[in-house]
């Protein structure tokens, strides 16, 4: 798949590995539209190039930038998804945290400093339309 090659060629070259995600398809029409976001913490996992190697021949966790810490925080506070669980409270800190981590998958996909902005939801939707134009052009 196209896409899948040129996240891993985009995250190799920022020293990251992409190693699987998900892909959203709808259907307009008679068109097969790809859905929601591609290539983010919530999709993928990235793990670190540097030390891959070394951390999968001594059977170690590798390094990783996902949302999988998220999801382990999840289940050691007894949440799992399941009917009548309720989702545990995020503390400011906790939630600082994950920011942090999703910030920190932006600076090395992206390659600069993540500068956040105040913008409106139509803003959102313009600036996503525009770039959405850009991958297809």
């Amino acid at each position: 798949m196209q896409l899948f090659e040129r996240g891993k060629s985009i995250a190799a070259k920022q020293g990251l590995i992409l190693v699987d995600t998900k892909y959203e398809f709808g259907k307009i029409g008679n068109d097969i539209i790809l859905m929601d976001e591609i290539h983010t913490p919530d999709s993928s996992r990235y793990f670190y190039a540097d030390g891959f190697s070394e951390r999968q021949l001594k059977g170690e966790k590798q390094k990783q930038l996902s949302k999988e810490f998220v999801r382990e925080w999840l289940i050691q506070n007894d949440f799992m998804g399941k009917e009548g669980q309720s989702v545990p409270e995020m503390t400011s800190e906790w939630i600082s945290t994950i920011s942090g981590r999703y910030i920190e998958l932006y600076e090395k996909i992206i390659g600069e400093k993540f500068q956040p902005k105040d913008l409106s939801d139509d803003e959102v939707y313009q600036k996503v339309i525009e770039s959405l134009k850009q991958l297809t052009g």
